[in-house]
């Protein structure tokens, strides 16, 4: 939390923190000022992502990874912890028809989609 004013100036963009201090799960929501910055908006997007994971933190608090997540999972999972969730969902979803491509798209792994 200490970071969150310095990121903020740097890359250019307003953050507002809110959640469950309690236990240590903390939502940030990213505001750019205007389009023109978006570039440097996802720099600082990634940056305080792997900040997170160095602090031995998660990238997905209870809500987990979504479609506004999904490209940045390969930062905290390996392709072969994906590949083998990916191998789960087909299991219970073998036709791929819950929630279709949110986080694996329906043919299964593609390191695109992250």
């Amino acid at each position: 939390m200490t970071e969150l004013p310095e990121l903020e100036s740097e890359y250019n963009f307003d953050i507002y923190a809110f959640g469950h201090a309690g236990d240590g799960n903390i939502h940030l929501n990213i505001t750019a000022y205007n389009q023109d910055n978006m570039n440097r908006v996802e720099m600082g997007v990634k940056a305080i992502l792997a900040r997170v994971i160095q602090m031995g933190g998660t990238i997905s608090g209870e809500h987990g990874i979504g479609q506004a997540k999904k490209r940045y999972l390969s930062m905290e999972l390996s392709a072969e912890s994906i590949r083998l969730q990916t191998e789960i969902k087909k299991v219970f979803d073998p036709n791929m028809i819950l929630n279709p491509g949110k986080i694996f798209p329906k043919e299964g792994f593609n390191n695109r989609l992250l």
